[in-house]
């Protein structure tokens, strides 16, 4: 049984999809899987998720126990441990530069392969218009994280540090641009579900060349890489920066 994730007790199916991947990140393999949204959907019950999808939650649990015991759990960054610098520092680093990196070698695929294919497999054309869309959100998205909303709460990192701090900030400093991001993930995300039934589930057709595959393979990485990136915003990063208002607060106030 791996205790690690059985918080206070609790039966795994009781506990949220986020709280699952937070204690360990490989249980985020499971969920892809079953396409189980752990990001913007992070607070519902495994038994819940499970539900909806209509999916055994017995089965997913014991994929769940598998993969942990069978690999390990040492290796795996505990996120909950980093302060919130060391938290945006990781996902500029990380899934920001991967995101960069990665849009205009698929918008390149898109382009070549709809243009080629585009007559015989006319979801193409949907799938490239429906990846623009994306680009576009996330690069205005990364932006505002990087020059408005995480320097933000890298400021207010240095506060919870300085014992003189003197909290001049109301709580909609952060609320507000966090409601923000929070709304464009999902955005984001819906759109990349979209991707994924266009392509059916990222699965090219037989007659698909060689650039066709590789764009689909990196379609489904990218979703992934989403996934774990709106995780880490969404249910660790921007609760932390909130709750260190909120203690900050108590501690001017007293």
């Amino acid at each position: 049984m791996f205790e690690n994730v059985n918080i206070m007790n609790k039966p795994l199916s009781s506990l949220s999809l986020a709280q699952i991947v937070n204690s360990n990140y490989k249980a985020a393999s499971v969920f892809e899987k079953y396409h189980l949204d752990f990001c913007c959907k992070g607070k519902r019950s495994l038994e819940q998720a499970c539900s909806e999808q209509q999916l055994t939650v017995s089965q997913i649990t014991a994929e769940l126990e598998n993969i942990f015991s069978n690999e390990s759990i040492g290796a795996v960054i505990d996120f909950d441990k980093m302060n919130l610098t060391q938290l945006c520092d990781y996902i500029v680093q990380t899934h920001h530069a991967y995101v960069k990196n990665e849009m205009p070698q698929i918008y390149a695929y898109l382009q070549k392969v709809s243009s080629k294919h585009g007559e015989r497999h006319p979801e193409l054309y949907k799938i490239f218009q429906t990846f623009v869309a994306v680009k576009e959100e996330m690069e205005g998205h990364m932006q505002k994280e990087e020059l408005v909303l995480f320097p933000r709460i890298k400021e207010l990192q240095k506060l919870a540090y300085d014992e003189n701090a003197n909290l001049q900030l109301n709580i909609t400093y952060l609320q507000s641009p966090i409601k923000a991001m929070e709304q464009e993930h999902d955005h984001a995300g819906n759109l990349l579900n979209d991707i994924r039934i266009f392509s059916n589930d990222y699965v090219p057709p037989e007659d698909a060349c060689t650039t066709y595959r590789l764009c689909f393979a990196a379609l489904k990485t990218f979703e992934m890489d989403l996934h774990q990136h709106v995780h880490l915003e969404n249910n660790i990063l921007f609760p932390k920066a909130i709750d260190t208002f909120r203690e900050l607060q108590t501690t001017v106030l007293n």
